[in-house]
């Protein structure tokens, strides 16, 4: 099937490579692939899975998850070039998602990403040079009612100041 990222990303065309992922991990991808009546269903949580093996959707493991799922390359891309959780280039240990949606402007988003800037030392889509932090900007983290809100790795922070937010990143460090 063609897809107009095929355009766009020729290179995902080649053969894939097997081996950037483990046995272990294309076991539970065919199991996933099993638990759904259509297998893209199962697609998201693989990625996520081999996300989790390889730190990153490199073009080599995207190939590598459509080769399991016997779809054309782009077509795995398609999906993990569209969720923020699922990251196509090296990320640090902590990635910080701040909401920028209208909710979270109107409380201050703004003053929330303006201190990360400044205490971290990078801007949205870069990494601090010890890889300990990724800040990103998403467009909504689905929770206006506590806004301004970040999500760092899976857990989120609500209702949000920049005294509460070093603190959160205090505990981290």
């Amino acid at each position: 099937m063609w897809s107009f990222l095929n355009f766009i990303y020729p290179v995902l065309e080649f053969e894939t490579d097997p081996g950037m992922l483990s046995e272990k991990t294309h076991q539970q991808i065919k199991a996933l692939i099993e638990k759904y009546p259509r297998r893209r269903s199962a697609l998201i949580p693989s990625l996520q899975l081999a996300q989790e093996e390889a730190g990153y959707l490199s073009p080599d493991v995207v190939r590598e998850v459509a080769a399991v799922f016997e779809l054309a390359p782009n077509e795995v891309y398609e999906v993990a070039s569209f969720y923020t959780m699922l990251h196509r280039k090296p990320v640090g240990k902590y990635v910080i998602q701040v909401c920028t949606n209208i909710s979270c402007l109107l409380c201050d988003s703004e003053e929330i990403m303006t201190h990360l800037k400044k205490r971290l030392g990078i801007k949205p889509g870069e990494t601090t040079p010890d890889n300990k932090f990724t800040l990103m900007e998403v467009e909504c983290l689905a929770s206006c009612g506590t806004a301004p809100v970040v999500q760092i790795n899976e857990e989120y922070h609500e209702d949000l100041t920049p005294e509460k937010l070093d603190r959160i990143l205090d505990n981290l460090k």
